[in-house]
């Protein structure tokens, strides 16, 4: 039967255990109380040969899972999980201290070395911060690992498809913006208006401009590209060429032929006949 890490207390038939992290040795170090806001300098640990030095150890991370026999609903734990961190005897088994792992401040990396951590242990209901060391640095990275998953599963911290709760229960987030579908049709009696834009006379008499521009400003307010030997006059405005006047009419046309040809038609005179009194038929 499985049993309570700290209390030694028999648990319910229905909890279960698992080790998330073992370490068959590190060093546990008897450390100063902390001076600094930012943080444990290791080296002061390890000074004058490992002075403070006081237990080599065996580490176990224990994580405990208890289910909840009145789990109805959603709102309730479908089970109580607890994390704790085991310093035990290498050779017996026997607890040395145990560090409950309730938050993430119980475990601080050092600032000057990734292998040592700073814990936080109680027993016979007193605290005291130790000093922790690894021989190697990787298994100091799973041991960081290892308290990762630990806070994920407790709630401490919040994985994308992930449980983070007590009860294992994925959170649920809102559907992206990107996936939603939109219904843009038109419902019964809706209509589309649509607007050109543009400024007209009334919005430049409205802006000061009307009395200075003509109709004409309107329809033509769109510059003509560079070298086409059009220019600002030609939209009305001052310089450049005119504007090009209209075609004319067909009855304007013919009455200009018919002008045409009064004016150039030949008469006998032209030709060196003389009509006249004094002509040569008489």
């Amino acid at each position: 039967m499985d049993t309570d890490p700290l209390t030694g207390a028999p648990l319910p038939a229905t909890a279960i255990q698992r080790i998330l992290f073992l370490a068959p040795k590190v060093h546990i170090y008897q450390i100063p109380p902390l001076t600094s806001t930012k943080g444990y300098q290791a080296s002061t640990w390890t000074a004058d040969n490992n002075k403070r030095l006081i237990f080599t150890a065996r580490l176990r991370i224990l994580e405990t899972s208890i289910p909840n026999p009145n789990f109805t609903t959603s709102d309730e734990p479908e089970e109580k999980v607890s994390t704790t961190l085991l310093l035990e005897d290498p050779s017996t088994g026997a607890l040395f201290a145990a560090a409950p792992y309730t938050n993430p401040n119980i475990v601080e990396q050092a600032l000057d070395s990734s292998r040592f951590f700073a814990i936080t242990v109680v027993g016979e209901g007193r605290k005291a911060v130790l000093g922790l060391g690894f021989e190697e640095r990787s298994e100091a990275f799973d041991f960081s690992i290892s308290l990762q998953d630990a806070r994920r599963v407790m709630g401490m911290e919040i994985a994308p498809n992930a449980a983070t709760g007590p009860g294992r229960k994925a959170p649920t987030t809102a559907e992206p913006q990107s996936n939603i579908k939109r219904d843009f049709s038109l419902k019964e009696g809706e209509t589309i208006s649509i607007n050109f834009g543009g400024k007209g006379r009334r919005a430049r008499e409205e802006s000061g401009e009307g009395n200075q521009k003509s109709d004409q400003d309107a329809l033509f307010s769109i510059k003509p590209p560079p070298g086409s030997g059009v220019g600002i006059g030609s939209l009305g405005g001052e310089g450049g060429m005119p504007f090009l006047p209209p075609p004319p009419s067909a009855k304007s046309v013919k009455e200009e032929r018919r002008r045409s040809r009064q004016t150039f038609e030949q008469t006998p005179q032209d030709l060196g006949f003389d009509d006249g009194e004094f002509g040569e038929f008489q």
